[in-house]
């Protein structure tokens, strides 16, 4: 669906707003179409020099930053109680919210906002920065077929997007909510190893970089197994082969499994 009719604030103007905001700018929706609010001067700023020039922010709510089609809630669980505390009498069930705080479920939200409002919950992850972001999306009791379409028009600019039953969101947010931080310590490694073995730093991280996007690419476009992708590189006897079995004996995969499980419950006690 076309997004440039649409009017998009943000409660908070950190990263992920920020990233957010471009993608949306890049999908077709106009600067002077999205308004911004922050109590911290930097994050208004970086903002504001961001997304570009057009956009309204505002260091406190106010009728204007608030009354907008879509309003997204893009600040930190720890203090969505006092936001929404502040947004129970200034909205109404018109508008679509989303919310994308980790860990705040949708009945927490629901409950803090007029009775009848159309709520969605993601979880984006950084990724989105640069158009690359995978957004896991779960609808509230209130929410129609028309907000999801909202929803996928809007966050398919900035990456992927799965729609998911909200008891499996946690889960998302252990993989891929926190997954980049996973991605960028084996990024890490690799290059460590290749320096280890005489190559130079920088061209050690972009080999390992390109190494890791290029090896996802073809899981997304092939659609084969992993494990099928994986075998098909592993000749008898080769190279590839003794790497994989260090990989096994040092543990990778229950070490990367064990890091899904501590995030995803992590993101259940939040909420």
């Amino acid at each position: 669906m076309d997004i440039s009719t649409l009017s998009v604030g943000f409660i908070g103007a950190g990263r992920m707003a920020t990233a957010l905001a471009q993608g949306f700018c890049r999908n077709g929706l106009a600067a002077d179409r999205i308004t911004a609010v922050d109590p911290d001067s930097q994050a208004r700023h970086a903002f504001l020099d961001s997304v570009g020039q057009g956009i309204t922010i505002h260091n406190n709510p106010c009728s204007e930053s608030l009354q907008t089609d879509v309003l997204i809630l893009a600040v930190k669980p720890q203090i969505m109680p006092q936001v929404l505390a502040g947004l129970e009498k200034q909205i109404s069930t018109s508008q679509l919210i989303i919310s994308i705080a980790a860990g705040i479920n949708l009945s927490t939200i629901e409950d803090s906002l007029p009775t009848g409002s159309r709520v969605i919950r993601v979880m984006p992850n950084t990724p989105c920065l640069v158009g690359s972001g995978a957004c896991g999306v779960s609808a509230g009791n209130c929410a129609t077929s028309k907000d999801l379409e909202i929803v996928h028009a809007l966050l398919e600019s900035v990456g992927i997007v799965e729609v998911i039953p909200e008891k499996f969101m946690d889960a998302l947010t252990g993989l891929s909510g926190s997954g980049p931080a996973y991605a960028f310590q084996i990024i890490e490694a690799l290059s460590d190893g290749g320096v280890q073995m005489g190559l130079p730093r920088t061209t050690a991280t972009r080999l390992a970089s390109q190494t890791l996007l290029g090896s996802a690419q073809m899981v997304l476009k092939t659609g084969e197994h992993p494990g099928q992708l994986k075998d098909a590189v592993t000749s008898p006897g080769g190279t590839t082969i003794a790497g994989v079995h260090a990989l096994e004996v040092g543990g990778l995969r229950a070490a990367l499994m064990n890091a899904v499980r501590a995030a995803a419950e992590r993101s259940a006690e939040l909420g």
